[in-house]
């Protein structure tokens, strides 16, 4: 019976874990050209959690997919941005695979 209670925390730790956001987009304006999309990318890149960064001009839209079990602080995401001279006006964690937003940005595009 001693198992069982360790069963239990190991699949509330998975679950858990499971349960984070895989991806966080934000919303940024001061994005207009191509060179803005390669710094962003570059500095996002630099955080050991990132696994992958998207970022469309047109959408003003900056995201972020995130290795396994790992987290960036929204602190830490807003300051690189801003301190690379954007503004973020809002950042939301979703459960949306980065290859999703991919497709998504794609058909948006006229």
């Amino acid at each position: 019976m001693k198992l069982l209670p360790r069963v239990l925390i190991s699949l509330f730790f998975l679950v858990g874990a499971s349960a984070q956001a895989v991806t966080i987009e934000m919303n940024v304006n001061g994005l207009v050209c191509a060179f803005c999309a390669q710094g962003i990318d570059k500095q996002l890149r630099k955080f050991p959690a990132t696994a992958d960064v998207v970022v469309s001009l047109e959408q003003k839209l900056v995201a972020v997919a995130l290795k396994d079990g790992q987290d960036i602080p929204d602190a830490e995401l807003r300051r690189a941005l801003t301190n690379a001279g954007y503004t973020v006006k809002t950042i939301e964690r979703t459960q949306t695979p980065i290859a999703e937003l991919r497709e998504r940005l794609k058909q948006s595009k006229p």
